[in-house]
């Protein structure tokens, strides 16, 4: 079967490199790993490049300019999709996302469709976060509860999608090019009535660099889940 990890990057160039070795020192060449990066300044894609001369199951696409974080999900989906992949996963990364817990989604993904991870059942997950993260975690995780109704943690990108049930459309379908697409994905597919699990991580803040996410990313996801809400009825 057919495996395929994507991992999207934007000035990662070391947390990148972290993470291919520990993906490499679990796996090996069990996956084929496509990285996207956005142009990256900071020589990312040069760091990608040393690896995947290495080892011919990493594959780097670089995009000419900064094209959103849900866009580059996009662009995997259908590079997954078009390449017959059965199984995607979805990583960020800046390390926050350990590569052990994919062995789980892989013993559990044969009996749903998608398996998501959740920073709230695992009281350790969010403890090295700085308050103010917190807060708005919380609060847009109870805004899309309330305004969405899915109780999901839905705004994570470590994910497992079981391509063989889930069709292309009803993922590529979430307009949303930036932080937004997690989030309204999960609802289509929850819409759609596709069977989704979740399993607790724990989520450590970034060690190494800086979050890409900005305060008006926030304002304008807390916006768009509202005008979402008021369109359920066409989903």
């Amino acid at each position: 079967m057919k495996q395929l990890i994507v991992i999207p990057t934007y000035n990662e160039r070391t947390n990148i490199s972290l993470l291919l070795k520990k993906l490499i020192r679990l796996y090996k060449s069990r996956f084929e790993i496509l990285i996207i990066d956005d142009n990256s300044p900071d020589g990312t894609a040069i760091e990608i490049l040393k690896f995947s001369k290495k080892y011919k199951f990493i594959k780097l696409k670089s995009r000419r300019n900064k094209m959103g974080i849900g866009s580059a999900h996009k662009c995997g989906v259908k590079y997954a999709y078009k390449n017959n992949f059965k199984i995607l996963i979805t990583m960020d990364s800046d390390g926050t996302h350990h590569p052990k817990y994919i062995k789980k989604f892989l013993h559990l993904i044969k009996k749903y469709d998608l398996i998501t991870t959740t920073r709230f059942s695992n009281k350790k997950s969010l403890k090295s976060w700085p308050l103010f993260r917190i807060l708005i975690t919380n609060l847009r995780h109870f805004i899309i509860k309330f305004f969405l109704g899915i109780n999901i943690d839905a705004s994570g990108a470590f994910r497992c999608y079981n391509l063989t049930n889930i069709k292309s459309k009803d993922i590529l379908s979430a307009k949303d090019n930036g932080y937004s697409f997690f989030w309204e994905s999960i609802f289509i597919l929850f819409k759609k009535k596709y069977l989704i699990h979740e399993i607790p991580i724990e989520l450590p803040y970034r060690s190494v660099g800086s979050s890409k996410m900005k305060f008006s990313d926030i304002i304008n996801a807390l916006v768009y889940i509202i005008i979402i809400s008021m369109k359920k009825s066409k989903y």
